[in-house]
């Protein structure tokens, strides 16, 4: 079965204001008019983006299927929940001044997202975070997040 598979590569985008990655970000996740492509539902996906630029934690929580799991290299966080704690620290840690975000690459393989980034925040360097979603009925089912995170000072 032939499938569409898409990417976004490269490293110009990069922002040291979260303003410009909300920017950013609405630019680099492209969709057709239905929100489809091969069965993917890219709007569950855009508006997971979106909310984590906005600081939306209870917008990122709706994105999960209830009982879904997020693969961390800490071991895996089931429902939303589990997954709060997590979000809540990413969101305080990328909300600090100074948070700078790069997408460098983005890849759509029929019910599968992938994401490759780095960033820097007052906190960490990031540098390489992947996360992978799957994705069904519009709701993330799954996710896994890795990342080569550096501790500052």
């Amino acid at each position: 079965m032939a499938t569409d598979t898409w990417h976004e590569v490269g490293n110009v985008r990069s922002s040291v204001h979260r303003g410009c990655e909300r920017r950013l970000l609405k630019r680099t996740i492209r969709t057709n008019k239905g929100g489809l492509r091969n069965g993917f539902d890219e709007r569950c996906f855009r508006q997971h983006l979106k909310c984590f630029d906005e600081d939306d934690l209870e917008g990122i929580l709706s994105d999960y299927a209830p009982g879904a799991v997020l693969f961390t290299s800490d071991g895996p966080l089931k429902g939303a929940d589990a997954i709060r704690p997590l979000f809540q620290a990413m969101i305080a840690e990328f909300g600090k001044p100074g948070a700078t975000f790069s997408m460098k690459q983005q890849s759509i393989e029929g019910d599968y997202a992938y994401i490759l980034w780095t960033a820097e925040t007052a906190d960490n360097v990031y540098e390489m975070a992947t996360d992978t979603f799957v994705v069904r009925d519009g709701k993330i089912v799954a996710q896994s997040f890795t990342g080569k995170i550096t501790p500052k000072g």
